[in-house]
């Protein structure tokens, strides 16, 4: 980790950009012309949109690890594609932030957390003289939640504009704890997780001397499924794990510091939470991160899995003993892995980036103008 801090720190992206199209290695090599081919076709890209200034409710760090980089890479998508973009943390004084930065959309959380932090009477004065539209993300029941008639009334109260969610389209429009949002009036944006190019790209190493790193947090919902798939890899082969909630991690890697990390891994580890076995409603973000860095992917069964990425591009095991059979496997074949990574790879920044997801919301935005 210190390693790897230590190449951010001294980290010149148009130095790394040279190694990188300079490299022996294919993977390095290929994923270079892949992202300068993605950087080129969305820089700026819907910057005429003039129209269209979004803020976005930034949760803290500490509180939610996942929910700050997934705003975060959302936020540096959209400003890179030439709309004007701003985070507001939760519990900052929105009046100040709305005053310089006139936006036209807000986007928060449908939870006590965000919107108990939100001056909502500033807010009815504001769109008053200004045209704003208000989305929150569509949490149902299921997940925590309150009951959804009862925030579906205060939203029509509040005037709130539209839904979005992190989930795939399809399970948002399959699963019926979701039709209430429709019967309201409702539209719910499905912003998937993908990878973002300014952060993650296949980088040269001097070798590959690690057998696996696996970035996640280990949360309470998640501890007992990593009981069941990773004892006979982490008890037998040399790996690096890190992130929130591991009782021996005593810092963790920075967004910036996981392309390095991955650039010495011979297999990078990924495993789902249950709600993602069971339905086909996301995959994580690392899937995407994995894909984009180059590293060959040992994947659990996640349902939407086949629906995003080809067989060709990953390993994906039914249960925890494929689950090392395959691990093993993966070791002893070098080419074969190298072979999937680059299909990965394309596939993820052919379809699956930030900058995708950010086109996306922009043009469902667009959409939702021209219809009001």
């Amino acid at each position: 980790l210190s390693w790897a801090d230590d190449n951010v720190l001294s980290e010149n992206m148009q130095k790394l950009e040279g190694d990188c199209l300079n490299s022996d290695d294919p993977i390095v090599k290929k994923g270079f012309n892949l992202r300068q081919k993605s950087l080129k076709n969305f820089r700026n890209k819907y910057k005429k949109e003039i129209g269209i200034r979004i803020l976005i409710h930034l949760p803290s760090k500490s509180i939610s690890p996942g929910g700050y980089s997934t705003f975060n890479n959302l936020s540096d998508s959209l400003s890179f594609l030439g709309i004007s973009t701003k985070t507001i943390k939760v519990g900052k004084n929105i009046s100040d932030v709305f005053i310089k930065f006139k936006p036209t959309i807000f986007i928060s959380s449908d939870n006590k957390l965000y919107l108990d932090k939100i001056d909502w009477k500033y807010i009815k004065e504001y769109r008053k003289d200004n045209n704003l539209k208000i989305g929150l993300t569509a949490s149902i029941e299921a997940y925590g939640n309150t009951p959804l008639q009862g925030r579906l009334e205060w939203a029509k109260k509040h005037g709130i504009d539209f839904y979005y969610s992190f989930r795939a389209k399809e399970y948002l429009n399959s699963r019926v704890d979701y039709n209430l949002f429709f019967k309201y009036g409702y539209r719910i944006h499905s912003i998937e997780f993908g990878a973002n190019p300014l952060l993650y790209f296949p980088v040269p190493s001097m070798k590959k001397d690690i057998d696996f790193v696996f970035l996640a947090s280990s949360n309470l919902d998640k501890q007992k499924r990593y009981f069941e798939w990773l004892p006979s890899i982490v008890n037998n082969y040399v790996g690096f794990i890190d992130g929130p909630g591991w009782s021996k991690a005593s810092q963790w890697a920075s967004q910036p510091t996981h392309k390095y990390l991955y650039s010495r891994a011979k297999v990078g580890l990924n495993l789902h939470i249950d709600d993602s076995i069971d339905w086909a409603s996301e995959l994580n973000e690392r899937t995407y991160i994995l894909a984009a860095c180059g590293v060959p992917q040992l994947i659990d069964n996640a349902k939407l899995l086949d629906g995003r990425f080809s067989k060709q591009a990953i390993f994906k095991a039914k249960n925890p003993h494929v689950y090392a059979n395959m691990f093993e496997y993966m070791l002893n074949n070098k080419d074969e892995c190298q072979k999937r990574a680059i299909k990965a790879m394309e596939e993820v920044f052919d379809k699956h980036t930030t900058f995708h997801r950010a086109e996306g919301f922009i043009l469902e935005l667009i959409r939702l103008k021209e219809e009001q």
